[in-house]
């Protein structure tokens, strides 16, 4: 069936289910949603169920859109007109391309009003679909600025995804019914996370990262498999981490022009963090491997989805996101194929146990044949201490430093790992369990924990309780201050006692190497390891004891300074987490994938989940391609 017949046939069967009065005059597919546009979005306001029996009826994520949305300027004093004043509206934002508009609150249960009550009423004064947010605690400049990009791409982003909605939208032609999964990277090693999913009618990329051991390593993206690029069908990432989003851009430089799906925190951390990547590189003077025009093009081909959310992307593939509890909007990737044919998970990185961020990665799914799954700590002598003995192990390495005049310096992930360490050495200081001391946030850390701020829906519900209801932030305590320019940095270094979360956190470049330089040779500061040293990385060089480390052009760093390493604080999950998930995971698969490892570990965990669960499982190697169906 051609798109136009199958569209004129839905929008037949909405006629046939609004009520009279209601004129519907015309549908489309844009990216995922189905988008019914009337000159009547008021009274769709006022049938507050229609439009969920409408998705439930024909199986589509349904969007109401008028055909003519009212003047910005006008809708903006309609909405204050309407909201009372005590919800502190402090931003409103209209996005074109979907018929949205986006109002920031200090107090977004006004704006909500009782059961919906004033967000209908401002629907029927502006036609623009109201979402409310609350106003973030500390302002984050990469997520005004990607809005005000995608503001001003919006007739681009509007062509785009009429495209791929009708991409998306395809009859299914193949008689043929398969599945397979491309190993492209990120197997036996940690990085470089690229894997390929394809069925006889469609392609997924399910991430495309770098290698974090400076090796210039890149997925195997030349391969036939995944040639050429503008035959995919989407990319899907699972989160923010350069070795799962960074080379995502590449993919618009060789021709890929389709969506990337991810949670709205995924995709501006990812943009935050491509363009650190290139800054970084360009100063280390290695290869730049993209441009910032890459990253805008990475933005504007975004298509985000909440967790929950059952998505078509393409003819036979729904996509759904869970949450997989490592770092702020990571997901478990859930890819329902064919009508019931198979189902199968990525999860991305997750951790298994509660964190002061998160909660635990999920483990129920509708349906689930095969799972591919981490195993960073899937050895089986790699059992890591609780976060309370983390914790103590901190405070105990940050009293011992500061007593002896010395400066702790934390390399850490901007994302995730600096945020976890940041409330834990808040909380120390308040309870008096270390001195009260400055604690510098260098690299990324300050805007990353801004866009912390912007999406409190996903941290734990314990998080937003204390930032929004005991009125305790912990990110806003005084003790935390960023550095925001090299004098400052030149003064932190030459300054009294204190605590450096610094970047990178495998000291694989960024302003971590200079605290290092100006540091390393004076025993009384200490160097604190809190996450993962992968092979090759110079965070691991020194961890096995290197004393002498090289640093490119700049000659060597001896290193005298005291070296900690903290386990507990990793956003992945550990040996007993990795086998607790696959004991309490639902339905259990009938095959198993271990990747994201050392060879080794990936080769234990699988060898361990067969002999206690019986479970088919693989440790596949880079370039292996698998049948599942």
């Amino acid at each position: 069936m051609l798109i136009e017949e199958r569209l004129k046939e839905l929008k037949d069967k909405i006629n046939e289910k609004v009520p009279a009065g209601i004129t519907v005059s015309d549908v489309e597919f844009e990216g995922p949603e189905l988008v019914i546009y009337t000159d009547d979005p008021k009274r769709f306001a006022d049938q507050a169920d229609l439009i969920k029996v409408l998705a439930r009826d024909l199986r589509k994520r349904i969007v109401v859109r008028p055909n003519v949305l009212e003047d910005p300027e006008k809708a903006i004093k309609d909405i204050r007109a309407v909201v009372a004043e005590n919800a502190g509206i402090t931003d409103i934002f209209f996005d074109a391309d979907t018929g949205e508009v986006l109002i920031e609150a200090e107090k977004p249960g006004v704006v909500i009003g009782k059961n919906g009550a004033t967000l209908r009423e401002i629907t029927r004064h502006i036609g623009w679909t109201p979402k409310v947010v609350r106003t973030p605690p500390i302002e984050s400049s990469t997520v005004k600025q990607i809005r005000q990009y995608l503001r001003s791409v919006n007739e681009e982003r509007k062509e785009f995804l009429r495209a791929i909605g009708r991409r998306i939208h395809r009859d299914v032609i193949a008689r043929d019914q398969w599945v397979r999964v491309t190993m492209l990277g990120c197997c036996r090693e940690v990085g470089r996370a690229a894997f390929l999913l394809s069925t006889p009618e469609s392609r997924v990329l399910i991430d495309c990262g770098e290698k974090p051991d400076n090796s210039a390593s890149t997925p195997y993206l030349y391969v036939p498999e995944i040639h050429p690029l503008s035959q995919l069908d989407a990319v899907v990432l699972t989160h923010a981490h350069l070795d799962h989003c960074a080379l995502v851009p590449l993919l618009f430089k060789y021709g890929y022009d389709g969506p990337v799906y991810s949670t709205p925190p995924t995709r501006d951390l990812s943009a935050m963090l491509q363009l650190d990547y290139l800054d970084v590189v360009s100063k280390e003077d290695r290869k730049i491997p993209y441009s910032s025009n890459e990253v805008k093009s990475y933005i504007k081909h975004s298509i985000t989805l909440n967790y929950g959310s059952v998505t078509d992307i393409a003819p036979d593939i729904k996509l759904t996101f869970h949450n997989a509890g490592h770092i702020l909007g990571s997901a478990i990737a859930h890819f329902h194929i064919g009508d019931g044919l198979y189902n199968i998970a990525f999860t991305g990185d997750f951790n298994f146990s509660k964190s002061r961020l998160f909660n635990p990665a999920t483990c129920n799914f509708p349906r689930l044949e095969a799972l591919i799954m981490e195993s960073t700590y899937g050895g089986s002598g790699d059992i890591q201490p609780t976060r309370a003995e983390a914790e103590e192990k901190l405070y105990e390495t940050v009293n011992n430093t500061i007593r002896r005049g010395g400066k702790v310096i934390i390399p850490a992930f901007a994302v995730g790992r600096s945020q976890e360490v940041m409330l834990a050495l808040e909380e120390g200081m308040r309870r008096q369990k270390i001195p009260t001391v400055k604690i510098y946030l260098d690299g990324m850390i300050r805007e990353a924990t801004a866009i912390h701020t912007t999406y409190p829906e996903y941290l734990n519900s314990e998080l937003r309780t204390q930032i929004f209801k005991e009125d305790h932030n912990p990110f806003l305590a005084d003790c935390f201050v960023p550095v925001d320019s090299s004098e400052l940095r030149e003064k932190v270094i030459a300054g009294d006692p204190c605590v450096i979360i610094t970047t990178s956190g495998m000291l694989n470049g960024g302003p971590v190497m200079e605290y290092l330089s100006n540091l390393a040779s004076d025993e009384k500061n200490a160097l604190v390891f809190v996450g993962y040293q992968a092979e090759g990385t110079l965070g691991r060089r020194i961890q096995k004891g290197w004393r002498e480390v090289p640093i490119g052009r700049k000659g060597t760093i001896v290193i005298n300074l005291e070296i900690v390493t903290i386990d507990g604080f990793s956003g992945h999950s550990d040996r007993k987490q990795l086998m607790s998930f696959i004991a309490h995971i639902q339905p259990r698969p009938e095959k198993i994938f271990t990747v994201h490892g050392d060879e080794n570990n990936t080769i234990d965990l699988a060898s361990s989940i067969y002999k206690r669960y019986h479970i088919e499982t693989h440790s596949p190697m880079n370039l292996e391609t698998y049948r599942m169906v």
